[in-house]
């Protein structure tokens, strides 16, 4: 890709990495080739980094932010500031005259920085910080308008405005105002309006219709009054006509006694479930249904109500009504009915008509439009708030996230923590700087184990609060000896808290040289262990059998013949003798072949053994260690490495420290508790059996070598 602009590169990992230096390396990013980031994306969570500032710049909201969402931060942010070299210095508060007003853009964002600092009571402040901007309401605690669209009560100067806004949020709900306060929109404005004037004329329908409100007012009382009881009295009157229709089902329409004594076993009260079941009153054939004496004591009220409400004020004064007196009282009330089932603006009917038209009569409307419509007019100001929010955040982030990011500066530095590392792991006398978060092992090992690091995954927990949190550990230096599942250790976070932390999982691989080399005698040492064990074991277990067998030959002594002892076989004896006398040869032969060495090659017997016992082992682990790679690791956490992040062995042992001690310390060697040894068993005896066990090895190799014949001879010697 062509580009004018210089570029500089540094190399570390194994590769080359742009440097990072000035406000014009970030607003160049677009001609830097992608083929040279170090990552094409991240996570927008998860990172030791603010996860706001992530999500601004996560413009399309995907949570994963992205090289192109990197270089539209970075022009942004170079093109709104005087010098863009500020970005740099990661500054957490951003001075006003930084900011370029030479655009119309800077210049809108200059004059709400600088509307924030005097509506916060500091209007002769020269520069503007995160703090500043993060509470909207404090911002706009002291004005009524604020661009938001939004007006509250107080923003009208007339008590009957502010009681109309009253009117419509109780009526269509509240909206809050940047400053906190409950207010309205324009939107809830309209709807209580067009809703006012739909209620005011459906009631004009019925105040010019008599049928429609026979009692006027009270006309919506009597209707609710026969509503309440119609099922209840259609059921009374159906049953009296089945009653008249068959004299036989008149016991069955007024319920069995039992059920009766049911009840009566109970505690009961008016309003009982039970009684409520039970019809109206007592089933005759064409009876009246009383409305004052032998009702059902559940529905008593509810009768009361409808005489006073609906029966006397129609029909007259009756202390019972017939089934046709209940036909015409719902007929005269049928056209309300159907006039209340077309109902309109309900929202405003818990005002009343005579208040919604009083609110139609006036010119509340036409003002609290006006309201909405000035406090719109400062929504360009009041919005580029945000935009001084986030030009604030970009001016202290952006280049950190760039050298997490476009290069690795942070992490091959080893001055600050990449935003990746989540902390410290303390474990085993060793610290791990390089842990990061997961949240399922299993599915990130998979991944990240192709890494060729030693991975240890580890469960946290802060049991005072119960904080819990998953992460891996590289461990670059020391061994594996006393690495296992179940392994405590502490682990800090970046804030310093501190995790009891447990391994739950490994993933293993080489750590070093160091224990590449110990590796062959470490496992020579416990093979040895497990054969001494397994014939310790069987040896056991043979003196035992023979013991049991001593046992029973005892018990037994008296049945049987002892028998005779066996004679030696002269085929074994000779074979044995054989065996020996090649042994032997064999010795005096390696014996020969070491003295006839000279004294320099006696004294290269050792070294030479160490490398052939170590040495392929070392040279394993060396290119293994030097392939080790952060990418797979990233990649496992949901980055896009793009990237050899190479941790080769200088770089992995600064990774993980080993306990070492303090310079100037003073150090007493004498442990009271160490096991007494003289000076044969504690040094020369040990030396000497290693230093015997090399020199047989080496003179087994040169005698393998230069006497193939005779050692073919000695391999086919056949006993007799």
């Amino acid at each position: 890709m062509p580009t004018n602009h210089t570029w500089k590169f540094f190399r570390a990992g194994g590769f080359d990495q742009v440097k990072l230096e000035t406000g014009a390396d970030l607003a160049n990013l677009d001609q830097l080739d992608q083929k040279l980031w170090v990552a094409l994306a991240c996570p927008a969570s998860g990172l030791e980094f603010d996860t706001k500032t992530l999500t601004l710049i996560d413009t399309d909201k995907d949570g994963r932010v992205r090289a192109p969402e990197i270089i539209a931060a970075a022009k942004w942010a170079t093109s709104l500031l005087k010098n863009p070299d500020d970005l740099t210095q990661g500054s957490a508060s951003l001075p006003l005259a930084a900011i370029n007003d030479a655009t119309p853009e800077g210049k809108q964002i200059l004059a709400s920085a600088r509307q924030t600092l005097a509506n916060l009571g500091k209007p002769d402040a020269t520069s503007i910080s995160l703090e500043d901007t993060a509470d909207t309401a404090k911002i706009f605690a002291a004005t009524h308008f604020n661009g938001d669209g939004i007006i509250p009560a107080d923003a009208a100067s007339d008590d009957a405005t502010k009681a109309v806004i009253a009117d419509i949020i109780a009526c269509c709900g509240i909206e809050t105002d940047r400053s906190g306060k409950p207010g309205i929109s324009q939107a809830k404005a309209d709807q209580f309006f067009a809703d006012a004037t739909a209620y005011s004329d459906w009631w004009k329908k019925a105040e010019g219709d008599a049928n429609i409100l026979p009692l006027g007012e009270a006309t919506a009382a009597a209707a609710a009054a026969v509503r309440a009881v119609k099922a209840k009295v259609d059921d009374f009157f159906s049953r009296c006509r089945l009653a008249a229709f068959d004299p036989r089902a008149l016991a069955a329409l007024n319920r069995q006694e039992t059920e009766y004594l049911a009840l009566a076993a109970k505690d009961l009260s008016i309003t009982a479930a039970e009684v409520a079941g039970f019809p109206l009153a007592q089933i005759a054939a064409g009876k009246s249904l009383p409305l004052t004496t032998g009702v059902n004591p559940a529905w008593a009220a509810a009768l009361a109500t409808l005489q006073t409400a609906a029966v006397k004020p129609l029909l007259g004064d009756k202390a019972a009504i017939t089934e046709s007196d209940w036909t015409a009282l719902c007929a005269k009330l049928g056209a309300f009915e159907c006039w209340s089932a077309g109902k309109v603006g309900a929202s405003v009917e818990k005002l009343g008509l005579k208040r919604v038209r009083e609110i139609l009569a006036g010119k509340s409307k036409e003002t609290i439009t006006a309201l909405i419509a000035k406090d719109k007019a400062l929504e360009p100001e009041a919005n580029a708030i945000a935009a001084v929010e986030k030009l604030i955040r970009f001016n202290r982030d952006l280049y950190t996230l760039c050298v997490n990011f476009v290069n690795f500066k942070n992490f091959y530095s080893r001055e600050i923590p990449a935003v990746f590392q989540a902390g410290r792991l303390y474990l085993d006398q060793r610290s791990c700087d390089l842990c990061l978060t997961v949240e399922d092992a299993g599915k990130h090992a998979t991944m990240a184990g192709l890494a060729g690091a030693y991975l240890a995954y580890v469960d946290c927990v802060r049991k005072a609060t119960g904080e819990k949190l998953s992460i891996v550990a590289i461990f670059s230096q020391g061994d594996d000896d006393n690495l296992m599942v179940g392994r405590n250790g502490i682990f800090y976070d970046r804030k310093g808290r501190d995790f009891d932390a447990t391994i739950s999982k490994i993933v293993a691989n080489p750590i070093s040289i160091r224990q590449a080399f110990f590796s062959p005698y470490k496992k020579l040492v416990r093979m040895i262990e497990e054969m001494a064990s397994k014939r310790a074991a069987a040896a056991d277990a043979d003196v035992n059998a023979k013991m049991q067998a001593t046992a029973q030959s005892t018990v037994t002594a008296d049945q049987k013949k002892p028998e005779p002892p066996k004679k030696l076989d002269i085929g074994v004896v000779a074979a044995i003798g054989v065996a020996l006398g090649a042994i032997s040869t064999v010795l005096a032969t390696i014996f020969a072949k070491v003295v006839d060495l000279s004294l320099t090659q006696k004294m290269m017997v050792p070294l030479l053994l160490i490398i052939a016992i170590s040495g392929p082992s070392m040279i394993i682990a060396w290119f293994k260690l030097r392939k080790r790679n952060l990418g797979p690791i990233l990649d496992a956490n949901g980055w896009a490495v793009n990237a050899k992040a190479k941790m080769n062995i200088p770089f992995g042992n600064s990774l993980t420290q080993i306990a070492t001690l303090p310079p100037g310390s003073q150090h007493d060697l004498l442990d009271p508790y160490a096991k007494k040894r003289g000076p044969i068993l504690s040094f020369l005896l040990p030396n000497l059996i290693v230093l015997t066990l090399f020199f047989i090895f080496l003179v087994v190799m040169i005698y393998m070598f230069n006497e193939p014949d005779l050692l073919k001879k000695w391999f086919h010697v056949t006993l007799p």
